[in-house]
């Protein structure tokens, strides 16, 4: 088998397992609103620990219990942009403080 034939192959199931991810991903709703992706982001938490307990019975391995998460995305999202905005409206008066801060160091630099 020629070398670049075996990474054509490789790069087209990756490009078919990305492609599929993807697919999921917006089928599950992850890639819709705040709202679409925490219902998601619950119907996954739900379904994975029963799953994953049912492939290691079935391999025979021993897991330790999955710890739980109160992660809300949106709830994340909303306190991030309320901090981006918090930092926004007090930016002019910052930059007016710093400016004067930095001059008042030039010129104690000068003297």
């Amino acid at each position: 088998v020629n070398c670049s034939t075996f990474d054509s192959f490789r790069l087209v199931i990756k490009g078919g397992l990305a492609g599929a991810a993807v697919y999921v991903a917006y089928d599950q709703g992850l890639l819709g609103s705040g709202t679409q992706g925490a219902e998601a982001l619950k119907k996954a938490q739900a379904a994975l620990p029963p799953a994953i307990q049912e492939w290691t019975s079935y391999l025979g391995w021993e897991l330790p219990p999955t710890p739980k998460f109160d992660f809300s995305p949106s709830d994340s999202w909303n306190k991030g942009v309320q901090t981006v905005m918090s930092a926004l409206s007090v930016a002019p008066a910052r930059a007016c403080e710093y400016t004067v801060e930095g001059w008042k160091y030039v010129k104690d630099l000068v003297k």
